[in-house]
């Protein structure tokens, strides 16, 4: 799968990086049938202390699958992002099972 990493409004981080690519991997060893990743870190100002934000766009057959999570830190947002993914995976693997 290829990944794209683009972090706005903020310094590029390897650790996040590295992270991000370890979790993507795993999504892309049970759903073999991933292309392409999409990855956007970005901070707003937020008044309620939250706004780290990330956004996952994943290519596969079928429309394109997205999620977005924005909290008071990256890892967090990024396994909430993650997660729901998962989640929508799994239901685009039970529609290919039925076929």
């Amino acid at each position: 799968m290829e990944v794209h990493v683009q972090y706005q409004k903020m310094m590029t981080s390897d650790a996040l990086t590295q992270l991000l690519m370890k979790k993507l991997e795993g999504l892309e060893q049970k759903y073999s049938w991933l292309i392409k990743a999409n990855v956007l870190f970005k901070t707003e100002n937020d008044k309620t202390g939250e706004g780290k934000i990330c956004e996952i766009e994943l290519s596969a057959p079928g429309p394109r699958i997205f999620a977005k999570s924005d909290t008071d830190d990256f890892e967090k947002s990024m396994s909430k992002t993650i997660d729901d993914l998962k989640r929508q995976l799994e239901k685009r693997q039970a529609t290919f099972s039925t076929h």
